[in-house]
């Protein structure tokens, strides 16, 4: 019985130790009850031989029943309160039940001639369709599209209401379809002016007013504005009047006015295009041939006034008559000259208007064409200007051909694929919040893929993303050289990166790509100072994210938990690194080999004694002994020497003493 109660002896301390092992009883913390006692029977039972009373074994057990209550009440506290926080709700249970018992909407396809093709129901259509009670100006899409309509109406009463006055193109057998497209423009107007304005929303004060329902407060800031007097006075029925005077074009010079509603359209036009300059360079070009047609308006006016081939200044009355006017308004607006010297004091004071009216006007445009293309080209102009003066400076301190090419490769990359040198100047302009926004559009999705900020909390990530700073690297450039100390860490945005190793340090370890991340451990090790282990090259191209060790330091005070779990992972890290590398598999003894068990490895210490291996270090060993032995023997004879001299000399003086004390008595005779 003795040997088998130090067996459950020594088991239940291995219990103990490790109780987590206890797998076929305490699998789940959840089978022990919190209030539940347990209790082990010591007593003997008769019936069971071999039942012996342990109490050591009964407390023993108890222990570990308590250690396993004391688990599953950590696990409990974990699931009620987990270390890492987030900001995100979890969505609730039903919503996901809703989802799935709900039925798939039939879908509605649309045959035409020969092909069939998917469309959205009638119903989808109303509802985005339908007018809010308020509208965006700035975001809603639907406003600009009405901007655009009002535009063409404007735009058509400001081209042909000069036309159709001066030039004889409206007759009564076309008249009919210049009133119906006249009436197309005013109820575009009319519409304007009653449904859509009204309900544009406004800033007062810094607050954006909305209001729901009847939009009296849109309504009440739309009817004391200039803007509503131009817009009633531009769809007045000054037109009612041609019933008693007759129809004259010049009753619709009203329409023009609403010039507020083409200005609106052009910024919010502007503000939602991705290259604004383009529609910019059309529209001041539409401006010079409005100009030129008002001309051309005058100069037919002025024809008609004079007569139509009275003298050789005016229009001749031959070919279109359309055409030969603004073909002379053309020559004589930009002053190209060669034209009919006029002749009447009314022709003469008419050019010369003409003639200054067209200089100021045609450097005005050609002013705002210049400023128009330079702010398009602005920043090509910036990046030429910078890769000029790096030229120059490299140029001037006998930079070798070679750096100065991949400095010219640095810019040219650096400016096809960001379309500008430093992002970090264009987002400083920007309040904190635009910021971040941009650059969780950008660059989240790359961050969140990296396993070392996983689990952490969202907001921190987010602080950590403001705070990244993007770098350019060319084919075999150096992002970090071993040895050196590592105070950042590096994310791959884009490209691959190679680490290199081996006795030459031209091995390829491992290739890295998007989303890795290395030199971690030197950003989260607690003592800091940690040099890199090996080289890190960029295999092409790469764009990298930097995040140096004091910036994650004052990210980091505001978040301890993300702190906390960042610790942990470092630790793990440190430990990986560590270990030494896998070795190839031991092979087992066979035969009667195995029966002696595996042969224990020599101690270090023991080798480094030995310095070899087998009957060659032992060898070794034995002639240093030897050696030691006879440096020591002629010592050890020369101190024997001096000793002996030492003894002979003290006695030899001993006897001189003694002599020299014997009593005189003796000497005498």
């Amino acid at each position: 019985a003795a040997p088998v109660r130090k067996i459950r002896q020594k088991r239940t301390e291995e219990l103990i130790k490790n109780p987590f092992h206890l797998d076929f009883l305490f699998y789940s913390p959840a089978c022990i009850k919190p209030n539940e006692n347990i209790s082990f029977s010591t007593e003997y039972d008769a019936t069971r031989p071999g039942t012996q009373t342990n109490e050591y074994t009964e407390a023993q057990l108890q222990e570990i029943v308590k250690k396993l209550r004391e688990r599953a009440n950590v696990y409990k506290e974990k699931l009620n309160d987990p270390v890492i926080s987030s900001p995100e709700a979890s969505p609730p249970v039903y919503e996901k039940k809703e989802e799935a018992e709900a039925k798939p909407e039939e879908d509605h396809y649309c045959d035409m001639l020969c092909c069939k093709f998917k469309k959205p129901p009638l119903k989808k259509y109303m509802d985005y369709m339908k007018l809010p009670d308020t509208i965006d100006s700035y975001t809603d899409r639907r406003y600009v599209a009405w901007l655009m309509l009002v535009t063409i109406a404007y735009n058509w009463n400001c081209w042909f209401i000069p036309l159709r006055y001066v030039f004889p193109y409206q007759t009564p057998s076309n008249a009919i379809y210049w009133f119906i497209i006249d009436a197309v423009c005013d109820i575009c107007y009319l519409c304007d002016l009653i449904v859509f304005q009204p309900r544009v929303r406004f800033i007062q004060g810094g607050d954006i007013i909305v209001s729901i329902g009847n939009r009296v407060e849109t309504k009440k800031f739309y009817r004391n504005s200039m803007k509503f007097r131009l817009d009633v006075l531009s769809v007045f029925p000054f037109d009612l009047l041609s019933f008693f005077f007759g129809f004259n074009p010049a009753l619709r010079a009203n329409r023009m006015l609403k010039h507020n509603t083409f200005f609106e359209f052009n910024d919010r036009l502007e503000a939602i295009m991705e290259k604004a300059y383009i529609y910019r360079v059309i529209r001041t070009t539409g401006y010079l041939l409005f100009i030129l047609h008002i001309n051309a308006c005058l100069y037919y006016w002025a024809s008609d006034y004079e007569g139509i081939g009275s003298t050789r200044w005016v229009y001749d009355g031959e070919g279109n008559m359309y055409l030969r006017c603004y073909y002379w308004a053309v020559r004589s607006l930009i002053t190209i000259g060669g034209l009919p010297e006029p002749q009447t004091l009314f022709e003469i004071i008419f050019q010369l208007l003409n003639y200054f009216m067209g200089v100021f006007v045609f450097s005005s445009l050609i002013g705002q064409m210049r400023d128009v293309i330079g702010a398009a080209t602005a920043g090509q102009n910036y990046y030429r200007s910078c890769v000029d003066n790096t030229v120059s400076y490299m140029n001037t301190y006998s930079i070798p051909r070679l750096v100065q090419n991949r400095v010219r490769t640095w810019y040219e990359y650096t400016w096809d694929s960001q379309g500008m040198l430093d992002e970090s100047e264009l987002l400083e302009q920007m309040p904190t919040k635009m910021q971040l926004a941009v650059a969780i559009d950008v660059n989240f999705a790359i961050v969140n893929k990296v396993e070392l900020f996983k689990g952490c909390d969202t907001q921190m990530i987010y602080d950590m993303l403001i705070r990244l700073k993007s770098i350019v690297y060319l084919p075999g450039d150096f992002v970090c050289k071993k040895g050196e100390i590592g105070r950042e860490m590096y994310i791959i945005k884009q490209g691959e990166v190679q680490v290199l190793g081996g006795p030459d340090g031209t091995k390829v370890l491992v290739t890295l790509r998007a989303g890795a991340v290395f030199g971690e451990i030197s950003l989260l090790a607690a003592g800091g100072g940690n040099r890199r282990t090996a080289n890190v090259v960029a295999h092409g191209f790469a764009n990298l994210f930097i995040l140096d060790k004091k910036t994650l330091n004052e990210i980091l005070v505001n978040y301890p938990d993300s702190e906390k779990l960042l610790m942990k992972k470092a630790k793990v890290l440190l430990k990986q690194k560590g270990k030494p590398p896998p070795g190839p598999p031991v092979q087992q003894p066979r035969g009667l080999a195995s029966l002696f068990g595996q042969k224990q490895e020599t101690p270090k210490l023991f080798k480094a004694m030995l310095g070899g291996k087998g009957r060659e270090g032992l060898a070794r060993l034995l002639q240093l002994k030897k050696q030691q032995d006879t440096q020591v023997k002629p010592q050890k004879k020369e101190e024997n020497k001096s000793k002996e001299k030492r003894k002979q000399k003290n006695l030899s003086e001993s006897k001189d003493k003694w002599i020299l004390q014997r009593p005189r008595r003796h000497l005498i005779f």
